[in-house]
């Protein structure tokens, strides 16, 4: 059964847009969205998270839990989704400080 499907991918080469592009509609820049087969959506994952080099992408498509939801993520990135008793939380994660760097606090 096909269901709703959005990916956001930042900084992929070009044929993985491409590819995206033949099964979603690309909303705005980088946003993807459609209405596609969970096989599908995981061939479509396999290529971006695959080739994501310095890029990032989320996922998030129907699950049957209880946020009704589910999120996956490839690359770097300061957001990260954590288990918390079965439900997806996202947490912050602190940059890397290099020596001689201090952490600034906006």
């Amino acid at each position: 059964m096909a269901t709703m499907t959005v990916l956001s991918a930042t900084a992929v080469p070009d044929h993985v847009r491409g590819a995206l592009t033949r099964w979603l509609l690309e909303v705005t820049p980088q946003l993807y969205v459609g209405t596609i087969s969970a096989k599908v959506r995981e061939e479509l994952w396999q290529a971006v998270s695959g080739c994501i080099g310095t890029g990032v992408a989320v996922l998030v498509h129907p699950a049957a839990n209880e946020q009704g939801f589910e999120l996956r993520t490839a690359g770097e990135q300061r957001r990260k989704p954590v288990d918390f008793d079965g439900m997806t939380l996202v947490a912050m994660v602190r940059p890397q400080l290099t020596d001689g760097q201090e952490e600034t606090r906006p």
